[in-house]
């Protein structure tokens, strides 16, 4: 299956080395301690963008692709650097154990497009605020911390974003990020907490899990509905927007887990471009998990007839369903 859609991939890379040439966007980077075979690039909104390279301490690894709007691009599954169209930028990458120490070179938008991500990292660090929440629960940190925490981060990421010399479109992306980790904690936290500690939500001193995403207004911007994380955080907004109408109404409300259930509610609960980008999102990662990849045949159908405005979405589904 994987080299079945690989092959497709490859495809589609051709033909698009025959459209019209366009401004080419480069990543570079030189790697230090690093311990794997192969240094490679990812792309996190399409798999038509991405390349490998033997790994040799101190070469450079250049790749140079083309891009129509912003991108997020990961180096050896850790590193992530935000690129647009145009953009040239230069990685200096040093492994030491865990850790990674990361230099920007390059374009001048590039350069302050990065500079903001990684300060997104510093203020979490400074806020020791961790990126899992199954790592929380094991440290035993209250549902009470953890939101409290949440909000300092919301606040200070704002700040920061204000004052900073990235273009707004970068800008948009970072605010999404944030919005996943501050908001899923809002929602999934209390829940998983209880869980795994048997406090109840009721007893967190959290106030009113119901009540505690009021006010909260969705992304539709390009960038927020480019950003995986921010995907996962509307799919899990409309479930629980779903279970809190359902409590109100008397019923009882079961998560959805399989893709067919989180299609239906997502297709009723969302529409325009976040419907549009979600079911992309939950076909392609479903058919890119290339199992019973059968099932999503009905679905793309009814997906692209009623849903898909997006033409780059309609493309990469019918090569990842080849």
């Amino acid at each position: 299956m994987k080299k079945r859609i690989w092959v497709a991939l490859a495809a589609m890379g051709a033909m698009l080395g025959t459209a019209a040439a366009q401004e080419k966007t480069v990543l570079s980077a030189q790697i230090y301690g690093y311990r794997g075979e192969t240094v490679y690039f990812d792309c996190m909104q399409t798999p038509l963008i991405a390349q490998e390279f033997y790994t040799n301490p101190g070469e450079e690894h250049l790749y140079a692709f083309e891009c129509d709007n912003l991108v997020c691009m990961t180096i050896n599954g850790r590193t992530t650097v935000l690129l647009q169209p145009g953009d040239s930028l230069h990685v200096d990458i040093t492994y030491e154990g865990k850790n990674a120490q990361v230099e920007y070179s390059g374009t001048e938008r590039a350069v302050a497009n990065n500079k903001l991500l990684k300060s997104m990292e510093s203020l979490k660090r400074s806020l020791r605020y961790k990126n899992q929440l199954l790592g929380c629960v094991a440290l035993d940190i209250k549902p009470k911390t953890r939101i409290d925490d949440s909000r300092t981060l919301l606040e200070r990421a704002a700040a920061i974003v204000e004052k900073s010399a990235a273009s707004t479109e970068a800008k948009n992306y970072v605010l999404a990020m944030i919005d996943y980790d501050a908001y899923m904690s809002f929602i999934e936290y209390p829940v998983m907490y209880e869980s795994v500690r048997g406090l109840a939500v009721t007893e967190q001193e959290i106030g009113d899990y119901w009540n505690i995403m009021d006010g909260y207004t969705t992304r539709t911007d390009a960038q927020a509905l480019s950003c995986p994380e921010y995907a996962s955080l509307l799919m899990r907004y409309c479930f629980y927007m779903n279970e809190k109408t359902a409590r109100e109404r008397g019923e009882t409300y079961t998560m959805p887990t399989v893709m067919e259930d989180m299609y239906t509610e997502l297709a009723a609960f969302y529409e325009g471009d976040q419907r549009d980008y979600l079911i992309y999102m939950l076909l392609r990662n479903f058919i890119m998990n290339g199992q019973e990849i059968e099932r999503a045949d009905a679905l793309y159908k009814e997906y692209i007839e009623k849903y898909n405005s997006n033409p780059a979405y309609k493309d990469i589904l019918d090569l990842l369903l080849q």
